[in-house]
């Protein structure tokens, strides 16, 4: 009966990845292992003020922050709770229903979610050798495109030109998801003004180390972003989370050595899981995705048995039998490297 009730767009959906973490180490989400943000937890221990009045409607405040930031205006941006609530306000704005986004293979599994839960489709557009951009088959027809660089989960960035080609060539929105794109080094902000269809997406939860406080942007063009901004559901960025991401925009420092900290390490975990037997593949983020030397699921459910949660992307097309983990402190991949190595003869 209750299905019968159910949106048919979204009859097929199935709850996100929720596993239990408790005494868990992390190295599945991708998040800072420096730990919190110190500016964000000092503006909460200072106290964050009247909780009775409601937040800037539109996040003003940040959306200043971020300007300053980037050498843009205010009205270029958008904020919202994490990037997730930027995507999705993209596609209410922009999509109709039963329009088709383009979208590549492997990429960012709640792509299809955003899609579908705003009455579209996907074309699915798998990546060329070497997770590559086929830019001829992304300009397919289609409303609108999103492609995230640096990729989830292959962690490599899509090469400027081809991502340019897409943009001069489609008549329509393309999001750049650069929810990594402080570890990669180069992003398409600064072309926004440049481009009429451009939309750049970024997150406060990865190397702002502020996931639990759910703080996202987009970056376009003005009369995109006001187009957007209209769109939005007012106050969805609460005070706390605002205040919390003006103090992190303003420590640029704490960026640059996490930044530094995943460069210096990286590197380092790739040519242990070599040892190992993986094949890592090349990373401009803070994780990498490998290709693993026995069953990816009984590898990851080993490991998970020693105390260390990583993503398995095995089961995937295009990622088959492979595994992804976050790039850690030297400490923390000295660990993962010695757990795998056991779990690997156990499967063995």
């Amino acid at each position: 009966m209750y299905m019968d009730w159910v949106r048919p767009s979204v009859k097929g959906f199935k709850r996100y990845y929720n596993p239990e973490v408790a005494g868990m180490v992390r190295m599945d989400t991708n998040t800072n292992v420096l730990g919190s943000n110190p500016a964000a937890l000092r503006f909460l221990s200072a106290g964050s003020g009247d909780l009775n009045e409601y937040p800037n409607t539109y996040s003003d405040g940040l959306r200043d922050a971020l300007a300053g930031l980037y050498g843009l205006e205010r009205e270029n941006f958008v904020c919202g709770s994490g990037s997730d609530e930027t995507i999705d306000i993209a596609f209410k704005t922009f999509m109709d229903w039963g329009d088709c986004v383009n979208v590549p293979v492997p990429s960012y599994t709640l792509y299809d979610y955003f899609v579908s839960m705003n009455g579209g489709r996907t074309n699915q557009i798998m990546l060329a050798d070497g997770f590559r951009l086929d830019t001829e088959a992304m300009l397919r027809k289609a409303k609108m495109i999103i492609v995230p660089s640096p990729n989830n989960p292959t962690g490599n960035s899509f090469k400027e030109k081809d991502l340019t080609e897409i943009l001069e060539r489609f008549d329509g929105p393309v999001i750049i998801d650069e929810a990594y794109g402080e570890y990669a080094g180069t992003s398409m902000i600064p072309k926004v003004n440049e481009f009429k269809n451009l939309i750049v997406m970024r997150t406060f939860s990865k190397a702002y180390a502020m996931a639990a406080l759910r703080v996202g942007y987009s970056v376009s063009n003005l009369k995109m972003a006001d187009l957007m901004n209209n769109v939005k559901i007012p106050y969805s960025l609460n005070k706390i989370s605002e205040g919390a991401a003006i103090a992190a925009v303003k420590d640029q420092d704490f960026i640059k050595k996490s930044v530094d900290l995943v460069n210096r390490n990286r590197p380092v975990l790739s040519s242990g899981l070599k040892r190992l037997g993986f094949e890592p593949f090349p990373s401009d983020s803070n994780f990498i995705l490998a290709r693993c030397p026995v069953d990816h699921a009984a590898f990851t459910e080993g490991l998970k048995r020693k105390g260390i949660l990583i993503r398995d992307f095995g089961s995937r097309k295009g990622t088959e039998n492979c595994i992804r983990t976050t790039v850690g402190t030297a400490e923390l991949n000295d660990l993962l490297l010695r757990r795998s190595e056991e779990v690997i003869s156990e499967c063995r």
